[in-house]
């Protein structure tokens, strides 16, 4: 009887988290701040807070990429560059450091994908840029720091 009750009642939470995700966030913030912990939809909280985690690093490593181009775009290509590639320079900068600042830690993340999105970079620029992927150095010509520096651009070729 009593595990018919329990499964009732998860089957409640999860209701709710299918129907309304909203409310459900709703709902498990007031049972949190009440320290109702037993009445608390656990799977689906663990979930989201997974999910959370991973966002963020989406965030630092789209960003990253993003910045990234830009300064191959900034460097390879100067008899175009326009006031819209340092716009995207400057905001992916503040996406960065706004991350870091709210989550030290991703700072971390950031220098352990900096390679993986440089080369991902790479790309991009080859397809934006029409020019072939060897133009642009196998190893990152921009470095961990100067990549997020707010003064730094690169010289021409």
């Amino acid at each position: 009887m009593t595990s018919d009750i329990v499964e009732s009642e998860s089957q409640q939470k999860n209701d709710l988290y299918d129907k309304d995700y909203y409310l459900w966030v709703q709902e498990t913030i007031k049972l949190l701040q009440h320290k109702k912990f037993n009445a608390i939809d656990l799977d689906n909280l663990i979930e989201e807070m997974e999910d959370m985690g991973r966002s963020e690093k989406k965030a630092v490593t789209s960003n990253l990429r993003i910045l990234l181009m830009h300064l191959l775009k900034y460097q390879y290509q100067p008899e175009k560059r326009t006031n819209s590639w340092l716009f995207t320079i400057r905001e992916h900068r503040k996406r960065l450091k706004e991350a870091f600042k709210t989550s030290p830690s991703l700072k971390n993340y950031y220098g352990e994908v900096f390679s993986e999105c440089y080369q991902d970079a790479r790309e991009l620029a080859t397809d934006e840029t029409g020019l072939s992927i060897e133009i642009f150095p196998k190893t990152s010509p921009f470095s961990i720091n100067n990549t997020l520096d707010t003064n730094y651009l690169p010289d021409n070729i």
